[in-house]
């Protein structure tokens, strides 16, 4: 019972960073800051995703290898950025970070999915675009994570590609449109919403369909050596 009380203490405490604190504070950098102060914004989401990744371990302090397991998942997914610079939206990136959620748990999915968004922007340039590509990155992994801990999504293709191409369009692309329209102007009016969403469905769609195809390519494979990686070192139980 105490340990179901911790569970439920910290999921508490997780939602309230992740989806209050994280918005809130972007938000308040548009309105108080002038969307200027990215660089301050985007560490704060950093600290806000660290916040609930060690609270998991429960007294104990993560090895070196759990740390090494997430950069490395990071690296893969800034490299898959890069690599795939040349063709607009179509990027691996959301389904490195829902495989990182789904194997690693909610928590490290959200925070594989803001230093992804941080540190290839490092190489794409920075922006008042950054920590909304850090929040709505980091909501897609942990709420595979979430999703697959409560058996909600099962860890197959069909499942995490229906997940995939969902929180692409409607997480991520949403997400993105709006925070397009708070950089362009302060004076939002329906049409203006309307108009931007309109515009980039067809990029929303873009970018799903690659988060599909990169799922039933990657997802079984990097899911299969992930778990074999867990069950040997007994890593981000």
């Amino acid at each position: 019972m105490s340990r179901e009380f911790s569970i439920s203490k910290r999921m508490l405490l997780s939602a309230l960073l992740i989806f209050i604190a994280v918005p809130a504070t972007i938000i308040g950098g548009v309105v108080f800051l002038d969307d200027r102060k990215y660089y301050f914004i985007s560490l704060m989401v950093i600290i806000y995703a660290m916040i609930p990744f060690f609270l998991r371990f429960e007294g104990r302090r993560p090895q070196a290898r759990e740390i090494i397991l997430l950069a490395v998942m990071t690296a893969i997914a800034v490299a898959g950025r890069a690599a795939f610079f040349m063709l607009p939206q179509f990027k691996p990136v959301v389904a490195i970070i829902i495989i990182t959620g789904v194997s690693f748990g909610k928590e490290a999915g959200f925070l594989v999915g803001a230093l992804t968004a941080l540190i290839s922007n490092f190489y794409f340039g920075m922006g008042p675009f950054t920590p909304w590509q850090m929040f709505s990155l980091g909501i897609i992994g942990f709420l595979a994570g979430l999703l697959v801990e409560k058996g909600i999504v099962k860890k197959n293709r069909l499942h995490l590609s229906i997940f995939g191409a969902l929180s692409t369009l409607f997480i991520f692309g949403l997400i993105m449109d709006f925070s397009s329209i708070l950089m362009w102007t302060s004076s939002i009016t329906w049409e203006l919403i309307v108009a931007t969403y309109v515009a980039g469905s067809m990029f929303n769609v873009m970018h799903a369909l690659a988060t599909v195809f990169f799922i039933f390519i990657f997802s079984r494979p990097m899911i299969e050596k992930l778990e074999r990686v867990k069950a040997k070192y007994g890593v981000l139980e």
